[in-house]
């Protein structure tokens, strides 16, 4: 298709207001507000059908502070639109305007398109490309048009019938959070659902999500994103979603497709039933970079609007040129240091907060959004524009506290909380018998304090995370030695080398009995590990049926069974996830796991024991520096958090190494020792239910197991 870009409209067209930003329906019809510095011609196109030409072309006249506005009239929610600038096409200065290309609203609420490679948005015959793909550089414009392939924005209310739920506000101390994909989690047949892979098809497993016990999910990206086409040409395609092309559109695959816009419907019902349920909901978003990539990306949105303005480039922000600066190692970095740009984020976060109803946010490489003349820093602009906000200074805030640069575990404000990836390192080194890590183990456990506490920050500011979407599941993480990424079309490079595994003694699937169970016992020891840590635990989901992605640690273009939910595995492994269940509910009846103050090692409460002592397996003091210790044992004072089951201890017994021994117990007047756990037990007996604790026979002397956990549990001893 080729035509001239001319005003040619029989709709009737006011000048309109330059706020808000993007489509606003008003009366009469819908307010249209795109912001550009450099742009020199900006035209409306509206249309009946993603794939059919325009019905009509507006030019957008009026021009306010560098946003471009207008009003039409007749037409309302549900209307197709895209955009065409015109510019200087200087890709050495940075200016990569073509109007030869449609390009997507940066406040799009919704996109909806025609080609797609297994529903997602990629570039079909290379038309998205602003430059000409068969030259050596980018230098020189594409001159093919592409609006009939390329994505449309569209026009959309914030109408929605909430049935009178309201956020769970759920203190941060007491969230359980369930790491999980909307299209993995109901994809596979075998998941029963009316509309697999799906934002309905999600909300027909909330009853499952409420027997396991978590009350938050924090969802792999659900803004709309594209597939690059480096992975196209493998025949794979993006699945993790952290390719955005839209801040504010839902993805249009994880919906029914039934209409344009039916997303954004299907994905505030699906957040206001689990609210219902009493779950939260918080999103992973990707902030630090787009789909558009480098110079020899695509042209959908941002690059084609003003490129300068929403992309680090070379001497940005005062002297743009062509080259792209990749401190995410996607192509392009987000300009979170312009005020336009960071104005979009704030408004992308409101707009999921307020109209969404989502409870919180995990940030992508966090750190880069909030730097200053290119280095972190913790006043910077964009935590102070949070701080301020009436709306996001409410929500949940998490951190990937790391991007390819700098690591800032520890280090951001006292209102953030941050995934903790020492926990994750320390928990599966020890578990494996790695020598050394007791010392480490014991900060790992009770909250890091030596990364929190002397930032003035809370046990809960620590996302405890023994696996997630990024490596081996906990199944795969006993199962596996080596990643086995071959599928990814990379000849298995790509992925970490540091996984901290062991296969227990054969790589993959196996029917060998004895190896089957040391995997379970090691599964079990991390889920304690987990949930009786002080920190806020978070579960990859598919961790508690056992899912495995065939010793695939980095399976983000992987759309098949190695992602999604093998729902034949909760019947296989039910053990496992009675076991997840119980260590679950373990933690919310025994509050002292979840306070809100790191263990001092002192007597508080002045019952004459301390909230927390250490020992090694004769009650004395651990050797902390003995790179061959793998034993760890600690008691915890209960009565020093009041709950209604009054004065009581709690005993951990942790066997990191291949060896059985006897573990000395500690003894109090009145009180007598029980056992709740033990790994090492078989299915039935390894975690008991409350009322069900066995009564030791022996009160001086466990024996601990190897490879395994024991948790004990000291009462009065005239307690039924």
């Amino acid at each position: 298709m080729s035509f001239d870009l001319k005003h040619s409209t029989r709709l009737n067209c006011s000048k309109g207001e330059n706020n808000p930003l993007g489509a606003t329906p008003g009366a009469g019809g819908v307010n249209f507000a795109l912001y550009s510095n450099s742009a020199e011609e900006v035209y409306l196109l509206l249309f009946s059908h993603p794939g059919k030409d325009p019905t009509d072309i507006i030019k957008v006249d009026q021009c306010t502070d560098k946003i471009w506005h207008v009003f039409v009239y007749g037409i309302s929610k549900g209307q197709l639109y895209g955009y065409k600038v015109k510019g200087p096409y200087k890709p050495g200065q940075g200016l990569c305007f073509n109007e030869h290309k449609l390009l997507a609203d940066p406040y799009a609420r919704a996109l909806a398109y025609t080609k797609t490679l297994n529903g997602t948005l990629y570039n079909p015959g290379g038309l998205f490309y602003g430059y000409d793909p068969s030259g050596s550089s980018p230098a020189k414009m594409d001159t093919r048009d592409n609006t009939l392939t390329a994505p449309k924005s569209i026009v959309v209310d914030d109408a929605f019938d909430w049935q009178g739920t309201d956020h769970p506000s759920i203190p941060f101390e007491e969230l359980v959070i369930y790491e999980v994909h909307v299209r993995g989690f109901t994809r596979h047949q075998s998941s029963g659902v009316r509309y697999p892979g799906t934002y309905p098809g999600f909300i027909e497993k909330i009853p499952y999500l409420k027997s396991l016990g978590v009350n938050a999910l924090e969802f792999l990206p659900v803004h709309q994103y594209y597939t690059g086409e480096y992975l196209v040409k493998q025949g794979l395609n993006e699945y993790w979603g952290y390719n955005t092309i839209c801040f504010f559109a839902p993805e249009m695959r994880y919906s029914t497709g039934e209409y344009p816009g039916c997303q954004v419907t299907e994905f505030k019902t699906m957040v206001r039933e689990l609210h219902r349920a009493g779950i939260e909901v918080i999103l992973d978003v990707v902030y630090n970079h787009t789909c558009e990539g480098d110079e020899r990306g695509p042209t959908l949105c941002f690059r084609g609007i003003d490129n300068p303005t929403y992309y680090t480039l070379t001497g940005a922000p005062r002297e743009p040129l062509g080259t792209y600066v990749n401190d995410t190692g996607c192509g392009n970095t987000i300009n979170s240091e312009n005020s336009q740009v960071l104005r979009l984020i704030m408004d992308s976060l409101r707009y999921w907060t307020d109209v969404m109803q989502v409870d919180g946010f995990r940030f992508d490489l966090a750190p880069l959004l909030a730097r200053e003349n290119g280095v972190y820093d913790k006043n910077s602009a964009f935590f102070k524009a949070i701080y301020q906000d009436p709306v996001l200074s409410r929500v949940k805030l998490i951190a990937e506290p790391w991007d390819m640069s700098t690591y800032q575990a520890g280090n951001f404000p006292r209102k953030w909380s941050e995934w903790n990836d020492k926990f994750r390192t320390t928990v599966k080194r020890f578990l494996r018998g790695d020598k050394g890590q007791i010392k480490d183990l014991a900060w790992r456990l009770t909250g890091s304090a030596d990364m929190y506490e002397i930032h003035t920050k809370y046990p809960y500011n620590s996302i405890n995370f023994i696996t997630c979407h990024d490596g081996f599941t906990l199944n795969d993480l006993y199962s596996y030695n080596e990643k086995h990424n071959k599928e990814n079309g990379e000849n298995n490079r790509d992925g970490t080398d540091h996984n901290y595994s062991w296969n227990c003694g054969t790589e993959g699937e196996t029917g060998d009995p004895g190896i089957e169970k040391l995997r379970k016992q090691m599964i079990k020891n991390s889920i304690c590990l987990l949930f009786f840590s002080l920190g806020t635990p978070m579960v990859l989901g598919g961790d508690e049926i056992r899912r495995t992605q065939q010793g695939n640690n980095n399976p983000y273009c992987q759309d098949n069974e190695i992602n999604w939910f093998n729902w034949e595995r909760y019947h296989q492994h039910h053990d496992i996830f009675d076991f997840f269940k119980k260590a679950i509910e373990f933690r919310k009846r025994y509050s002292i796991l979840y306070k809100k103050k790191f263990y001092q090692g002192i007597d508080e409460d002045k019952d004459s024991v301390p909230d927390i002592l250490w020992f090694d397996q004769h009650l004395k003091t651990p050797g902390w520096n003995d790179p061959d210790q793998k034993f760890l044992c600690y008691q915890i004072d209960g009565s020093e958090v009041p709950s209604d089951l009054g004065d009581y201890h709690l005993f951990f017994i942790l066997n990191g190494g291949t060896s059985a021994t006897d573990v000395d117990i500690p003894a109090y007047k009145g009180k007598r020792w029980y056992r709740v756990v033990d790994t090492s037990f078989d299915y039935g007996d390894d975690f008991l239910d409350p009322g069900k604790e066995k009564l030791l026979e022996n009160q001086q002397l466990y024996h601990s197991k190897a490879n395994s956990i024991a948790v004990l549990f000291g009462k009065e001893s005239n307690t039924p």
